[in-house]
């Protein structure tokens, strides 16, 4: 996609990004990011204080190829060897960012209005818009309060968070909650645009944890969370009208505005130094360019997933058996060691040539290696969004959140691979993957589904006319809001605790 600038330094205007500090959430808004400045913008990238230290070449001072994008951190509350959100601990970081996180974030935040921040000398002008990850919704009420006009940020796909939106309505069908002994293939009518295809077992995993009172934790989070983003001034979601344009439309007749403007990695590349939380095995790459063209399955589950010995055991013999070379990103703590340990003995005995592990992979340098035949994932929406780019087949083996609804996607209404899901059998993981890589049919779909994302994100396609919209939706908020900032930065505003 060509980039073109919008404002001038003097004029353009100051955007806070502030992702949830959990890998796949710094993903997809990094590349948004990155096409701010594109665009002429001042970026500040907020991480927090445990992830910057991580990212450690990520320095708060603007890079010098990168002059108006920096990286600031706020503490997240949580010590130093808590897990944070690895395993489905998300609920505790969210609940500590809120609550002590946030104390740092409102007086950061003031500070950069006023212009007096420790930054101040970097030739960046006040910030004049916040653009808040969606599952943080103190992060835009502060903005708000502080007098900048803020956003909401979806990581998520469009069609889980029209699922979301959902909730209320399915409560009134009868369709949640799930009931001991319901049957997971029951289709769900409750979800407007999806009454063809979704059934129960397709629903966002915490959907089944759901109760008559809706007493349930994060059903209950997500339900405050999605009326609170029905309530900001808009709504920006990684994906692309090719994609998910349906739950677009429905999205938009219950938000105030609504941007589609992905997949971002494809619009704009991002270095990897200023988002990945693990340093990539970059030897996997050398191990590819040795394998035959599309004869490589690629596997990972994502940065959060856990898997249990019975799970790895079944997993691993299924990609054995199937056989094909693989390449397998396991996290160290994705499996305990002993498990790490076992699946490189069962590499050995394999042999090097069938078999690469790697605790972390260039993922869009894989997926776009011709010795990849089709990515066996958990259907993250970044993974999936990726992969969709790249015209790569997939195995979708969901966990939880809203990779269930994605890997419904991938399977019945894309028809870009299989989906995997309630299932960890040897023989259904080499049964899945054998058809993955061989079915001409699933190829074909996954290729012409990768042609039309390219239209979106080029020059003028849906993506990338979207994306200039919102700049001049954010130049407008940032004129508008001129008068109320300068009373700020005059003093007027009172910091109080959130």
């Amino acid at each position: 996609m060509g980039h073109k600038a919008v404002a001038s330094d003097a004029a353009a205007p100051h955007v806070l990004v502030f992702p949830v500090p959990a890998q796949g959430h710094i993903n997809c808004m990094m590349h948004f990011a990155t096409g701010l400045v594109a665009a002429g913008l001042h970026v500040t990238f907020l991480h927090s204080d445990h992830n910057l230290r991580r990212l450690g070449d990520a320095r708060a001072a603007p890079a010098a190829d990168t002059p108006r994008l920096r990286f600031l951190s706020v503490p997240d509350g949580l010590p130093d060897d808590h897990a944070r959100a690895i395993g489905g601990g998300i609920m505790g970081l969210l609940e500590s960012l809120r609550t002590k996180g946030s104390v740092a974030y409102r007086s950061l935040l003031a500070s950069l209005v006023r212009g007096a921040g420790d930054n101040s000398n970097d030739g960046f002008p006040p910030v004049s818009c916040v653009f808040a990850d969606g599952l943080m919704p103190f992060a835009v009420d502060i903005a708000e309060e502080i007098g900048v006009p803020a956003l909401v940020f979806r990581t998520a796909s469009a069609c889980s968070v029209l699922a979301n939106m959902s909730i209320p309505r399915l409560f009134e069908l009868g369709e949640l909650p799930f009931r001991s002994g319901d049957d997971l293939d029951e289709p769900v009518r409750g979800v407007p645009g999806m009454e063809g295809f979704l059934r129960r077992r397709d629903l966002p995993s915490y959907f089944r944890t759901c109760t008559e009172n809706h007493t349930d934790p994060m059903v209950k989070m997500l339900m405050d969370v999605t009326a609170h983003s029905c309530r900001a001034r808009a709504v920006v979601l990684n994906t692309a009208a090719s994609l998910e344009g349906s739950a677009v439309a429905h999205i938009a007749t219950h938000v105030r505005d609504v941007f589609a403007v992905g997949p971002l990695h494809a619009m704009f590349p991002a270095p990897a130094s200023n988002a990945s939380l693990w340093r990539a095995d970059d030897g996997c790459m050398a191990w590819l360019d040795g394998q035959p063209d599309r004869s490589v399955v690629y596997v990972s589950l994502g940065s959060l997933v856990t898997i249990s010995k019975e799970q790895f055991t079944e997993f691993l013999s299924g990609l054995v058996s199937a056989g094909y070379p693989f390449l397998w990103v396991l996290r160290p703590d994705m499996v305990g060691a002993s498990e790490s340990a076992a699946l490189r003995e069962a590499v050995t005995s394999a042999g090097e040539s069938k078999a690469r592990v790697v605790g972390w992979a260039p993922q869009l340098d894989v997926l776009r290696h011709r010795a990849v035949g089709c990515f066996l994932t958990h259907a993250g929406w970044n993974s999936t969004v990726e992969a969709a780019a790249e015209g790569v087949p997939m195995v979708c083996w969901p966990f939880f959140a809203d990779q269930q609804i994605n890997s419904r996607f991938v399977g019945a209404v894309w028809r870009t691979g299989l989906d995997m899901k309630d299932v960890c059998d040897r023989a259904v993981v080499a049964r899945m993957i054998r058809e993955a890589m061989e079915s001409p049919k699933i190829r074909a779909s996954a290729k012409a589904l990768a042609r039309q994302v390219r239209c979106d994100v080029a020059d003028g396609g849906t993506s990338a006319v979207e994306f200039e919209r919102l700049v001049e939706f954010i130049k407008n908020l940032s004129t508008s809001g001129g008068s109320k900032r300068a009373f700020l930065q005059n003093g007027g505003f009172q910091s109080k605790l959130y």
